[in-house]
């Protein structure tokens, strides 16, 4: 689709430009003109995805999925290589970060809805910086169109309506340019993960929409702000609905077979996918169907790529590439039939390993070179942080989030050594766990069995063998252990006692920590 022909059927819309007031107790300073000063503050755009695997690009040496965009962003920047998400849902890993926060910390330890105010709150803290703030996409946040200081949100909810008369604006926009067609017409469900091909005209996919629109507001820019834009693309995430000219890209493509480990007999019985549930959490449906629905979530990777690519020369068209921050990443992956398992809130890789890179403004004064890759376990908490100290803020010394400025700038001796990890029960009982990681090495506690695993990362990037009865690794699995035992130890003897984890009988979703709506 010409960007120019986009661009008039959203401006004859408006798109929801009207809902730019601040939701109560989000007040602010007037927007008045900024100084100097704040004029040179760094652009700083954060670009996600959703569901997308920390293997799914091509800068992290996956040859089967084509991603040059991104790729080159992270040639021209840094790559974060241990990348994780501490809930690996939607919603709480957009809690941590929204907030800069740990699970524990912002109160979301699963699946839940996302508080209406915190104490900390990106779009607002960098407004109060003097940005202009603007988010794109999808937000997951309760209620939708909840701005938490955005100057105002233009939302594809993936077909989520929480109240009856909620339409997300992609939606309205499709219906302004293809009316009364079904927006859903490819027939896939919102987690179901079998694959099939767009079958509508590709200027309608949301990735397209979320795209273009963000150009839009780039070109559009004209304040001496400096800009805070977030764009979130609903896919990776299923339904896995490539355009055809996307998957055609990868028919001759050799897709990586699912990994199977020696620990998940569990689930090796071989199940009749026309005979499960399409969205089913766990199945060996066969290599062939696992591969299929790799090949079109890779299809769909590479098309967010491109639109990637559009944002970026957008950014450059209007002089503003050379001072922005830009980052990519994602809330947390996809299991894609690994170790027959699918979807996500799982400890292992595929669900908690995301795509991890920033490409720094040229102001600001670095060590690590353009391209470095950077080992430290990084998470969605310290992007925040960053933010605020590219911005000339000030880190709140109780934000769990550090700035990854320090990284880069060679200051690395008080950097965590493990980032955690956590998920409240889904899917089944047992999958209640949390999980403590430098990227090397890996230990899960179960709460529910007080079943410990541990993964070799650097011998076993694809979590085969599970460690914690060898020999060799005794010394490994003790000390990670204690370490786990100091995380939890501020939730009180209900997870540890007597210095020893405490397996639980009941699933705690929401902290203490949790804002209570007054």
């Amino acid at each position: 689709m010409k960007r120019r022909t986009f661009l008039k059927t959203s401006a004859v819309m408006g798109l929801g430009l009207g809902h730019t007031q601040p939701s109560p107790g989000q007040e602010v300073n007037p927007d008045a003109s900024p100084d100097k000063k704040t004029a040179k503050k760094p652009h700083i755009i954060f670009i996600m995805t959703d569901q997308h695997r920390g293997d799914a690009l091509g800068c992290m040496g996956n040859k089967s999925v084509f991603t040059p965009h991104i790729d080159r962003l992270a040639k021209e920047g840094s790559l974060f290589i241990s990348g994780y998400t501490s809930s690996p849902s939607s919603t709480p890993a957009r809690a941590g970060l929204l907030t800069g926060l740990s699970p524990w910390k912002h109160g979301m330890l699963g699946y839940g809805r996302v508080a209406e105010k915190y104490r900390y709150e990106m779009p607002q803290m960098l407004r109060n910086l003097g940005y202009y703030t603007f988010g794109i996409g999808k937000m997951h946040w309760f209620p939708q169109k909840s701005l938490h200081g955005f100057h105002a949100t233009l939302v594809d909810e993936s077909g989520r309506s929480e109240s009856p008369d909620f339409i997300s604006d992609y939606r309205q926009w499709f219906q302004l340019n293809a009316p009364g067609e079904d927006p859903d017409l490819t027939g896939i469900g919102w987690n179901a993960h079998g694959a099939g091909v767009y079958k509508l005209e590709e200027k309608l996919h949301p990735t397209t929409w979320t795209g273009q629109t963000a150009c839009e507001l780039i070109r559009n820019y004209e304040t001496e702000k400096p800009l805070f834009l977030k764009v979130s693309f609903a896919r990776p995430h299923s339904p896995y609905d490539p355009p055809q000219r996307y998957l055609d890209m990868y028919k001759d493509t050799e897709i990586p077979q699912p990994f199977i480990g020696d620990w998940c007999g569990e689930f090796a019985e071989r199940l009749d996918p026309s005979a499960a549930a399409p969205d089913a959490p766990f199945g060996n449906f066969g290599e062939a169907y696992a591969i299929r629905s790799r090949r079109h979530y890779y299809a769909n990777i590479s098309f967010i790529d491109d639109q990637v690519g559009e944002i970026i020369q957008a950014l450059k068209e209007k002089g503003m590439y050379e001072n922005a921050v830009i980052c990519f990443t994602s809330d947390h992956g996809d299991m894609l039939g690994d170790h027959h398992h699918w979807r996500k809130t799982y400890p292992y890789e595929g669900s908690t390993h995301i795509p991890y890179i920033v490409k720094w403004p040229d102001s600001l004064s670095r060590i690590m070179t353009n391209g470095s890759r950077i080992e430290q376990p990084v998470e969605l908490r310290d992007f925040l942080p960053t933010f605020i100290d590219l911005a000339g803020g000030t880190v709140p010394p109780d934000m769990d989030g550090q700035s990854l400025c320090k990284l880069v700038q060679g200051q690395t001796a008080d950097w965590r050594k493990y980032i955690d990890m956590e998920h409240a029960t889904c899917y089944r009982k047992e999958n209640y766990w949390c999980a403590l990681t430098d990227g090397k090495i890996k230990y899960v506690w179960n709460f529910y069995t007080g079943k410990e695993e541990l993964f070799d990362l650097v011998k076993d990037p694809q979590e085969l063998q599970e460690c914690s009865a060898k020999p060799a690794y005794a010394g490994s699995l003790k000390e990670l252990r204690e370490a786990m035992v100091a995380h939890l130890s501020e939730r009180g003897e209900s997870f540890v006692k007597n210095g020893q984890l405490v397996p639980r009988t009941s699933t705690l979703l929401y902290s203490p920590e949790f804002p209570v709506k007054s």
